[in-house]
């Protein structure tokens, strides 16, 4: 069992799933927070406790930082809430301004500088885990150490983790770090499932093309890293949102998890995410939606057990071909 999943189940009652706040606090513009999206949020959150979610996932980006703004008024209205949940939020990636494009930056100043603002917006005086949103070429990992090392005296953050890293770079970072990186947050679906054909697949033509993932699960399930999945519902395409024009493979996919879901007499958003978790590598789903209904459509997903038969089947399908 991984370290982040430990420290999730010390909460009662809490899902293996993760509720993903990207959806909260409106448009991505300086438009500011209304009482209208406050609300949407109250419905959002309550709908993933209602489900057993416990862990909320942020980042310092989502909405502008409206997604933490809206949420830190959710827990000034009910302080209480705070204790029965854990707190995750991502930083290190910058938008276009005066002094450059859109980069990344995993400076200590910019760390430490991100990490109070998260605090501010939120409300709190500390993060269960703080995740590095994206790799950052110029990264020093000794500085992020230091940082790192700061907001853990400081008690602002319990743990460190990752997101869109590759094994290399978690190596590399791990090798300065004092304790061990706790999560990889990474794009995996069964729309996006390339991670899949990377094992499958390495030996063969079929596997070329394909995103480099290299051994990237293998070391986390060797460092008991934990993996939580973005973009886990496939879009929604599963469930009757696919546009006309998308590859057939993705419609005959769907017409297959529409039949399990019936087999199984749960919805498909639970079918898609049960086939992410019976992976062994212990995938967290992050669910991105913000939609009360679609959130509670994916409470049964833990309870789903595919047959080997028909976790292939869905994975081939989606594939649009036989394997090798």
């Amino acid at each position: 069992m991984s370290n982040a999943f430990v420290l999730q189940q010390r909460l009662p009652s809490s899902s293996r799933l993760v509720f993903g706040c990207m959806g909260l606090g409106g448009s991505w513009d300086q438009q500011p927070v209304t009482e209208a999206h406050i609300a949407h949020a109250q419905a959002a959150v309550e709908a993933a406790l209602e489900i057993g979610i416990t862990l909320f996932d942020h980042a310092d980006i989502y909405t502008l930082g409206k997604a933490e703004q809206v949420f830190g008024t959710l827990l000034k209205r009910d302080p209480s809430l705070r204790d029965r949940i854990l707190l995750q939020s991502k930083c290190g990636i910058r938008f276009g301004d005066e002094q450059g494009p859109k980069r990344y930056d995993l400076s200590r100043d910019y760390l430490l500088q991100s990490v109070d603002g998260i605090l501010s917006r939120l409300g709190v005086d500390y993060l269960d885990t703080l995740l590095l949103h994206r790799p950052d070429p110029l990264m020093d990992p000794a500085e992020v150490a230091e940082a790192w090392l700061r907001l853990k005296q400081s008690g602002k953050v319990r743990h460190l983790g990752v997101s869109n890293m590759h094994s290399g770079q978690m190596a590399l970072l791990q090798s300065y770090l004092p304790e061990p990186l706790i999560a990889n947050q990474l794009e995996m679906s069964l729309l996006k499932h390339d991670w899949v054909d990377n094992g499958t697949c390495f030996n063969d033509d079929q596997g070329k093309g394909a995103r480099v993932w290299g051994d990237t699960l293998e070391y986390c399930r060797q460092h008991q890293v934990q993996i939580q999945a973005w973009g886990s519902l496939g879009k929604g395409w599963f469930g009757g949102a696919a546009p006309q024009d998308a590859p057939p493979a993705v419609h005959a996919t769907a017409a297959l998890v529409q039949q399990l879901a019936q087999q199984h007499g749960v919805t498909t958003e639970s079918i898609v995410l049960a086939w992410l978790m019976q992976h062994p590598a212990g995938i967290q789903p992050v669910i991105g939606t913000s939609h009360p209904e679609r959130i509670r459509a994916c409470g049964a997903a833990e309870r789903v057990q595919l047959s080997r038969g028909d976790w292939y089947q869905l994975y081939v399908t989606m594939r649009g071909r036989e394997l090798p």
